[in-house]
């Protein structure tokens, strides 16, 4: 309890000290918070850098998420050679930084493909990105996988099932909701590095185009304050979604007391169920 009064208060005063510094620099004058309250700062500045900032983010998390798992069960193969290759290519990645990969995206679009300069930067940042963070999330699905009790795996390997069958039926369905506060901070980290390409590629995403916004407006810390919220707002629902969604799985995948039965048995692995409860058999 003590704690807590002491970081309100040490809040409160931080916040009290920043007010008085803004409001002498004259920082709190209305004439530079005016211009948000109108629909041209939205719709010419914010809003489209906004889109732009969603669209790379969500394309890098469509591909980024089911490559990165593809990767992360293929560092957990039985064989050598797959294990090889995943883990060069995870490790290779994961040691880039990600802006570095976006310029390279850029050059290779730029020397080796028809893509324009206009569409460019925004190729660019998805490539980046989804290289680097498809690597991370490689990582973070093998650490949920090997999470699980070995238990798991010997079991659905004693009714029959085969590795893969093992792997989609049984270690993934469970290992998404240890891995899911990961997987949603890796998306956070997604959407706040679409930034990296608006600084060094020219991308019109929501910080560049707060730039332009603060350059017409001369308004340059209400832009970052409110470009800040918008990051704010924007992160904060997708944790509590992923928040939400977690304990959903968490409940469904409760026990509920049931027995597995010969047919539930006979849709996961009809041939081996079929061995082993077969009346064809003579004794």
């Amino acid at each position: 309890m003590l704690v807590s009064v002491v970081f309100f208060v040490v809040l409160a005063a931080v916040a009290w000290y920043v007010w008085r510094v803004l409001d002498d620099k004259n920082q709190l004058r209305w004439a530079l918070w005016q211009p948000f309250t109108t629909s041209e700062a939205w719709t010419t500045y914010l809003l489209p850098g906004l889109v732009n900032t969603l669209k790379a983010a969500a394309l890098a998390m469509i591909i980024a998420l089911p490559l990165g798992a593809v990767f992360g069960i293929a560092r957990l193969s039985d064989h050598r050679w797959v294990r090889g290759v995943a883990s060069v290519v995870v490790e290779f990645f994961r040691a880039i930084p990600v802006l570095l990969l976006m310029l390279f995206a850029n050059e290779f679009f730029s020397r080796y493909t028809q893509v324009t300069s206009d569409d460019r930067p925004f190729y660019a940042v998805v490539t980046g990105l989804v290289l680097y963070n498809s690597s991370v999330l490689a990582e973070v699905v093998r650490a949920g996988i090997l999470a699980l009790p070995k238990g798991q795996t010997e079991a659905a390997y004693a009714i029959g099932l085969r590795k893969g069958q093992t792997m989609t039926s049984i270690l993934l369905p469970q290992a998404v909701t240890a891995m899911l506060p990961a997987i949603v901070s890796q998306l956070v980290v997604i959407v706040k590095d679409t930034a990296l390409g608006g600084v060094m590629l020219g991308f019109g995403e929501l910080l560049s185009e707060r730039g332009t916004l603060a350059a017409n407006y001369a308004n340059v810390i209400a832009s970052f304050v409110v470009v800040a919220v918008i990051y704010i707002v924007l992160n904060f629902a997708l944790t509590s979604f992923a928040s939400w969604l977690e304990g959903r799985l968490r409940r469904s995948k409760r026990g509920t007391g049931a027995v597995l039965g010969a047919e539930d048995m006979e849709e996961l692995n009809p041939a081996a169920v079929g061995g082993a409860f077969g009346t064809g058999s003579a004794v």
